[in-house]
């Protein structure tokens, strides 16, 4: 059982910037991946940004609509996985989940993170 806490949200006015931080209960390098999905009001759950983890090389891949604008990153002495955004939009607004892949299960998520951008 793995349990995550998400934290960092909050308003931001566009074009600005904001860290998410989720941190897992347990050694983060026996999960296969670790990544921030995202929902808004009306709209599917999506995938954000995903990162790799378990080995040096940490594979990243971001939706099309992120890329260049977040970054998905991960402290292992910590067990966490930070979203740094940037850029932020009015449609980046959404609930941001956190989300655990792990071997021998369906995975595990957060309880989720407001962030609302709004002038």
């Amino acid at each position: 059982q793995v349990q995550l806490v998400e934290s960092g949200g909050g308003l931001v006015q566009p074009g600005g910037s904001l860290r998410l931080s989720c941190a897992a209960s347990s050694d983060i390098r026996t999960l296969r991946a670790m990544a921030w999905y995202r929902q808004a009001p009306g709209n599917q759950r999506e995938l954000v940004a995903r990162v790799t983890l378990g080995n040096n090389i940490n594979f990243k891949d971001y939706s099309d609509s992120v890329k260049g604008r977040f970054t998905i990153s991960s402290d292992y002495a910590k067990n966490t996985v930070y979203l740094q955004m940037s850029s932020l939009r009015p449609e980046d607004t959404a609930v941001y989940y956190c989300n655990a892949e792990a071997p021998y299960s369906d995975g595990y998520w957060g309880q989720g993170t407001q962030v609302t951008v709004s002038s």
